[in-house]
């Protein structure tokens, strides 16, 4: 075994200069005041990748997996249910045979389902074997987190069908997180430059485009192209996924100072107000009582919470590599937890102007820890709405897409 590789950085390269996307205005034409208001999301500048990356870098560092393995250790609540929670999973079992398959082809609402759940699966199981590895240093978890890797990276060649893109994202945050325990701290991984092509070759290509469907897939994408990015030192394609990033979550999270409509990104060509609307699945008010509102709140709190949980990670993950995002996302990623968080434990009713003629969905999932940590814990930030969630729901499990053990990971580290 090998000691972690490097200490968290605390110099920033060069700032990056015209990272900026511009300002669209509506058109002329449009007659609705509001719509006349409206402003394109712009990209705000942001300083460029780290002149080194930090490793282990993807949503954890040393120092956070240091205090993990510590409050374990000694039995401290709520890390020791959340690691017995984690332990007692199909994900942490040591008899699991991987799943691999050339063609992961995956259609809409699962449809078909060939191979999509078990490399899902197999990549949080990946995660969950490297994080046990860390906290017990019991190598049988290390070489079965490898085992898993290892099967996948031999295999697949490609994913095909409609929801290719999204499961490329789920998938592609995972495999990262695990990678990055056991390349940088357990080491003694022979078949790492295979793993390594696979990112490279089969996840990037397809997450570094994004999307133009709903926000959440554009943001899961993101956080699988951060995530991979950090991995393999890539800093040209981190700084393309940090800017796309920073567009959508200004697209995806209302603020009052967005103006009479929200933000948007200029290549959906959402140019009418009508178009706005049906995007936002029939939400029509935007004021100051609908901070924190999202893109896909009047779809369901489902799908609401992958979008929150996407913007957490990369926040967090830009954190550990020097990279301040606080400016361009943390209202944004407050207020959005908050104003879910509020309705989801009925601390406030369905105002009659939010979803009109909807009754909300709700089920936000174990998705606050991270963001209340990176908020609450670190910068001091109250947030009630969202403490009350997150202490109900500890400890938090996982959603069997990409989100995975946060009340562990997450809860009170203040690293």
């Amino acid at each position: 075994m090998r000691p972690g590789k490097t200490s968290r950085l605390v110099t920033l390269a060069t700032a990056l200069a015209g990272v900026t996307a511009a300002l669209c205005m509506a058109p002329a034409s449009a007659t609705s005041a509001g719509h006349a208001a409206h402003r394109a999301a712009a990209t705000p500048a942001v300083a460029a990748s780290p002149a080194a990356f930090t490793h282990p870098g993807v949503n954890l560092d040393t120092a956070q997996l240091d205090f993990i393995r510590a409050k374990v250790q000694a039995g401290a609540e709520p890390w020791k249910s959340a690691y017995d929670q984690m332990m007692a999973s199909k994900y942490a079992d040591l008899n699991r045979t991987p799943k691999p398959r050339a063609n992961v082809e995956c259609g809409s609402y699962s449809h078909p389902n060939n191979g999509c759940t078990d490399e899902r699966q197999d990549a949080i199981a990946a995660y969950t074997d490297a994080l046990a590895w860390y906290i017990n240093r019991d190598d049988r978890y290390a070489q079965k987190s490898i085992e898993l890797m290892d099967a996948w990276s031999a295999t697949i060649q490609e994913h095909t069908d409609s929801n290719a893109p999204l499961q490329t994202g789920w998938a592609g945050a995972s495999w990262p997180k695990a990678a990055e325990i056991i390349k940088h701290v357990y080491g003694n991984w022979p078949d790492e430059g295979r793993f390594d092509t696979m990112l490279r070759d089969v996840y990037l290509p397809t997450v570094i485009k994004g999307s133009n469907s709903n926000g959440n897939w554009e943001l899961t994408m993101m956080e699988a192209a951060v995530s991979i990015s950090v991995y393999l030192d890539d800093k040209a394609d981190y700084d393309t996924a940090i800017s796309k990033y920073l567009t959508r979550t200004a697209a995806y999270v209302y603020l009052p100072s967005d103006g009479s409509l929200p933000k948007t990104v200029p290549s959906q060509h959402l140019d009418t107000r009508a178009k706005i609307v049906a995007y936002w699945q029939g939400q029509s008010t935007f004021n100051a009582s609908m901070t924190g509102v999202t893109q896909e709140t009047c779809r369901d709190f489902t799908h609401t919470g992958y979008g929150i949980s996407n913007i957490g990670h990369v926040y967090e993950t830009a954190r550990i590599q020097g990279q301040d995002l606080y400016p361009q996302v943390g209202e944004r990623l407050r207020q959005a937890l908050g104003f879910q968080s509020r309705l989801e434990t009925g601390a406030m009713s369905q105002p009659s102007t939010l979803c009109p003629g909807k009754s909300l969905k709700l089920g936000l999932g174990p998705i606050t820890e991270v963001g209340f940590n990176a908020l609450h814990t670190r910068k001091g930030i109250a947030m009630t709405s969202t403490q009350a969630l997150t202490e109900r729901q500890r400890p938090a499990g996982t959603n069997s897409l990409f989100v995975a053990w946060e009340t562990l990971t997450n809860a009170e580290n203040p690293n």
